[in-house]
């Protein structure tokens, strides 16, 4: 039986204690986080993860865990890395380190957060859920055959959107590493570079070629909507970052020498249901989609009976009504991947090694994303096939994250 320590106690620390309660060989030992990880262990102990405790630093929950997973904010990983890496230097024995996407906000971080596990020698995980859900993945599973004998995956368009997130530091690009496209592009860049990926070969197959991208501040920056947002406390005037992105990016394979093109769009200004993913992917002679908006089951609630609804998010993620028909997923943590990004990860933990992806991936998509915004800041082509180009992006931070969005975006 793994003991699983979180640190955070957010919103993704909770979707992930709800995706735990599918997953056997595992228990919910403690949360570390300023804020909430009395509440998140209460619900833990009461679904049966254990006697979920709460520890007040990260030295004492990697003492008591034998897996860690970083859940916390952005801005906040690398401090969190370094103080598991003093622990286990100390005699802490963990078998596994969890970080859930963006592995960091630039190519930068990334790389210490790679180097330290390395030195460290523990096996890692990097959680990105959307490879491992179970519609896209018995897709694939359904086309074996027909890929082997066509040929694999030519197109994929991948795209994540919703009305924006759920806490200030999120839309602050200078804590969370840009807008739209560093929150959600990691994603959709992720799983299209995955459905790409000739079947039978590492998730880090396909050669990145070059990288395209638009970028744009198309909702939020207008009224009523901005005003909005400075009642939370972001002042998208001051800092704006991008709520709408679109990258395209060419991938060569390098046995063959075939190229093929994924496409990534995100946005904050999906003003429908809820949150959507929708994958299509387009190879020689056959094809796939997924849509998370399509469902079995549905709801209907009427303006008289709107009034007793306590959270419209019971029935979808980022669910925007409270009335009239509206989607309803009924597991949504299996849905969307983080049960089986669960057991893929703890499995390997188990055996000694890292995961499917592993610190090293969750780098290659971090430069992914960062060509993303370098190719919108300059409005050019990203040609990632030129040494000093990948050697620019080592060191490169986006305006937009650094604050200074305005000189990039058009509001």
């Amino acid at each position: 039986m793994l003991k699983i320590g979180m640190i955070g106690a957010g919103f993704v620390a909770g979707f992930h204690e709800r995706a735990l309660c599918s997953v056997r060989g595992a228990e919910l030992t403690g949360i570390c986080a300023p804020e909430g990880a009395e509440a998140l262990a209460m619900r833990a102990r009461q679904d049966g993860l254990g006697n979920t405790r709460v520890f007040e630093d990260v030295t004492d929950l990697c003492d008591a865990v034998d897996v860690v997973c970083i859940f916390s904010p952005n801005f906040t990983r690398l401090d969190i890395m370094r103080n598991i890496a003093k622990a286990v230097e100390n005699g802490s024995e963990i078998k596994g380190i969890i970080c859930e996407k963006p592995l960091a906000r630039n190519l930068q971080e990334a790389d210490v957060m790679a180097r330290m596990a390395k030195a460290l020698r523990v096996p890692t995980a990097y959680f990105e859920n959307q490879l491992h859900m179970p519609c896209v993945v018995e897709a694939r599973n359904q086309l074996t055959a027909v890929e082997q004998s066509m040929g694999s995956v030519h197109l994929s368009r991948s795209a994540e959107e919703h009305g924006g997130p759920h806490e200030p530091w999120f839309w602050d690009p200078t804590t969370q590493g840009g807008g739209v496209c560093c929150d959600m592009g990691c994603h959709s860049i992720a799983v299209g570079m995955y459905t790409l990926t000739p079947g039978g070969k590492k998730p880090d197959y396909l050669k990145p070629v070059s990288v395209t991208a638009n970028m744009a501040l198309l909702k939020w920056g207008k009224e009523p909507w901005i005003n909005q947002l400075k009642e939370r406390g972001v002042d998208y005037k001051a800092t704006p970052a991008e709520d709408y992105s679109n990258v395209t990016i060419e991938f060569k394979d390098p046995e063959t020498g075939v190229n093929s093109i994924a496409q990534a769009t995100n946005s904050w200004m999906y003003d429908a249901p809820g949150l959507r993913l929708l994958m299509e992917a387009f190879g020689p002679g056959y094809s796939y989609t997924v849509n998370s908006l399509e469902s079995p089951a549905g709801l209907f609630i009427s303006d008289a009976a709107a009034t007793a609804v306590a959270d419209s998010e019971l029935a979808l993620e980022k669910a925007q009504a409270t009335r009239g028909a509206l989607v309803l997923q009924p597991n949504e943590p299996d849905l969307y991947g983080y049960v089986a990004e669960w057991r893929d990860a703890l499995l390997a933990f188990e055996k000694g090694k890292s995961a499917m992806l592993d610190f090293q991936y969750g780098r290659r998509i971090t430069m992914l994303v960062m060509a993303a915004y370098m190719a919108h800041e300059k409005k050019v082509t990203i040609d990632l096939t030129d040494s000093a180009v990948l050697q620019a992006l080592e060191n490169y931070v986006p305006m937009i994250q650094q604050g200074r969005g305005a000189e990039v975006l058009r509001a």
